[in-house]
């Protein structure tokens, strides 16, 4: 049985996709001995597949070939909801965007494969400014090409999870939506004058 309910998933892929472009760190997780090893690692989605490298001294390098499983989760925004943004009378909650893929590992041995891969996802990550570009005869970048590892991963199951109070009148959805918006702003600013 999937959860949550049916009104809070969202199983297109598209919609998925932005997900994993807007928020691309993502959550990989293998299994060794029914150890789950966790990294989080950015990730490229490209032709239904996600692209990443991984420092070769990670323990989870080694599980990030030949044909493994792997699951991967990218976050979205959440936050809690309080019965105070609705018109009418409802209980807390917690609205959140997830979504949970499986697939299979495949190594990608070539390292100018690699630093072709390195200075791809640097110009995606640096979008829309492109105030950086990693240049291909940039000495720090051939130097490091021997400890990092790329790797595809090949999407074999889709997961949206779309928390967003779907099951409220369309004014209340839209009231929990600003809040989410509202909220992610304000909270990220407070939690960085607490530490940094």
């Amino acid at each position: 049985m999937n959860y949550p309910p049916k009104h809070h998933q969202d199983n297109d892929i598209n919609h998925m996709v932005d997900v994993i472009k807007t928020y691309p760190l993502a959550t990989v997780i293998s299994v060794k001995n029914n150890t789950p090893l966790i990294t989080h690692l950015p990730l490229i989605y490209e032709n239904k597949k996600l692209i990443g490298h991984i420092d070769i001294y990670n323990p989870q390098a080694q599980l990030l070939n030949n044909n493994n499983d792997v699951t991967i989760l990218f976050s979205g925004p959440e936050c809690y909801i309080s019965p105070s943004v609705y018109s009418t009378t409802q209980l807390p909650t917690w609205n959140y965007i997830k979504v949970h893929l499986k697939g299979k590992v495949k190594t990608i041995e070539s390292k100018e494969a690699l630093k072709q891969s390195l200075i791809t996802m640097t110009e995606f990550l640096e979008a829309p400014e492109h105030k950086y570009v990693l240049k291909p005869d940039n000495p720090r970048l051939d130097k490091n090409l021997n400890y990092i590892k790329m790797f595809e991963i090949k999407i074999t199951d889709w997961e949206g999870k779309f928390k967003l109070s779907q099951d409220k009148k369309p004014s209340d959805t839209k009231a929990a939506r600003e809040e989410l918006a509202r909220a992610n702003q304000e909270s990220i600013r407070i939690f960085l004058d607490k530490i940094f």
